[in-house]
C-alpha cells in the first residue's frame, strides 16, 4: 500500500502560502508508517516546532490500473474518507530554501491520520462535496470538492501514467485554505457534510 498526495489542488490555500500556481498536479508521497488509524492521538514529534494540519478528502483505490483513462477512473474506487495531511512546516521550509526535498516534512511518523472508509454512494455528488476541520470546537478549514484545481477522476488518471495504482493504495486530494499549526492538547474534528469521519487529540 502506498499513499500519493496532491500539492496545491485548491486555489485560496495556494494563496494562503504563497505558492506558485501550478500547471499539472503536483505529487508527493509519504510512507505507510504515516498511517495513524482508529482517532488514535497524535504525538507531536520532538524534532518539529510548527506541525500544521491539512484537511483532505482521500480515496482509497481498490483495483490495480495503470494509464487510467479520465473516463474510467471512477471504476477504480468505491469508497471514501477524510484524513490529515500533518505537515512539518518548519521542517519544509528550512528544505525548500535549500531546494531540497521535503520527505520528511510530509512522511514522518503518524502523519497521516485517516477516517474509516465508507460507499461513495452514500456522499451524493463528488463533485460537489463540502468537507471541514474543527479545532477545539471552532471550524479551522471549510473546503467543496468544486473547488479542486484537478477534480478526483483527473488526478486518478494523471496519478497512474507514473505509478501503477494498486488495491488499497490511499490518495489524498489536496487541502482547502486555513491550516494552521496544532498544539498539544488540541482536539481536530473532521466532517464530510454533517457526518463525523474522525475526531482525535494532539498530544
Amino acid at each position: 500500500m502506498k499513499i500519493i498526495a496532491i500539492g496545491r489542488n485548491y486555489a485560496e490555500h495556494i494563496k494562503e502560502l504563497n505558492n506558485e500556481r501550478p500547471e499539472e498536479p503536483v505529487i508527493f508521497t509519504k510512507p505507510d508508517t504515516a498511517i495513524l488509524r482508529k482517532n488514535n492521538p497524535f504525538y507531536i514529534p520532538d524534532y518539529t516546532k510548527d506541525v500544521h494540519y491539512e484537511v483532505e478528502v482521500v480515496i482509497r483505490i481498490d483495483r490495480e490500473g495503470k494509464s487510467v483513462h479520465p473516463k474510467f477512473a471512477h471504476k477504480y474506487y468505491s469508497q471514501i474518507g477524510l484524513g490529515i495531511d500533518f505537515t512539518a512546516r518548519d521542517i519544509q521550509a528550512k528544505a525548500k530554501e535549500k531546494g531540497l526535498p521535503w520527505d520528511i516534512a510530509k512522511g514522518f511518523n503518524s502523519s497521516a491520520p485517516i477516517s474509516d472508509f465508507y460507499p461513495k454512494e452514500e456522499f451524493g455528488d463528488l463533485q460537489n462535496l463540502d468537507f471541514s476541520l474543527e479545532k477545539n470546537g471552532e471550524i479551522v478549514q471549510q473546503g467543496n470538492t468544486s473547488d479542486m484545481l484537478w477534480p478526483i477522476d483527473e488526478i486518478i488518471a494523471y496519478v497512474s501514467k507514473f505509478f501503477v495504482l494498486k488495491k488499497g493504495d490511499l490518495i489524498f486530494t489536496g487541502t482547502p485554505k486555513g491550516v494552521g499549526p496544532v498544539a498539544i492538547d488540541d482536539r481536530l474534528v473532521g466532517k464530510i457534510g454533517d457526518r463525523v469521519m474522525f475526531d482525535f487529540e494532539i498530544k
